[in-house]
């Protein structure tokens, strides 16, 4: 990577994950919802239910890494047991690199988080719609821009439900329980 977080910053984040879950064989940071303002947003946010085949791999710690949790999320968000809400503390992109660092993948869609995640040479699996934004190039699972990334591209517009289940089986085999 080719960007950092601040060393201190990141020890009291990996304490602050630790003590929220000490017996989490893996921390993961999700990013399911970018800026609602952007003219894409419709179709590479998607609702954070999407993502319970995720979430529900109690074994894993998942910190949500949104700035803010969208409206429509907040009541799901509460009831996640394995999902950290750490939103009110992600109050600038230092602070979100801190937390980035903390966390050993970092899973999202096509969002500034996954931009920094990457350029921080974080593990990052992308989650992208169809058609994807230009920067992730077409029929590819690895971003020449990243090289830390992995891509888990819809095979049909709209189809987030494939997606979610291919990266669920990825994380189930890369992080098993103890």
């Amino acid at each position: 990577g080719y960007l950092s977080a601040d060393p201190a910053r990141a020890a009291v984040w990996r304490h602050r994950l630790q003590d929220a879950a000490p017996d989490a064989v893996a921390r993961v940071g999700l990013s399911w919802a970018g800026n609602p303002r952007h003219g894409n947003d419709h179709r590479r946010s998607i609702p954070l239910a999407t993502l319970a085949p995720l979430t529900d791999l109690g074994h894993i710690q998942f910190v949500a890494l949104q700035r803010e949790i969208p409206a429509r999320d907040r009541a799901r968000a509460k009831t996640m047991a394995t999902l950290l809400d750490v939103s009110a503390a992600l109050n600038d992109f230092g602070e979100t690199a801190a937390a980035i660092d903390a966390v050993d993948l970092v899973i999202g869609v096509d969002s500034a988080v996954v931009h920094l995640a990457g350029a921080m040479g974080k593990p990052t699996w992308v989650m992208t719609p169809r058609p994807a934004d230009w920067r992730w190039l077409q029929e590819r699972t690895d971003s020449p821009w990243y090289r830390s990334s992995r891509l888990f591209r819809q095979p049909r517009a709209g189809d987030w439900a494939s997606v979610v289940d291919a990266v669920a089986g990825a994380l189930a085999a890369a992080f098993k329980p103890a």
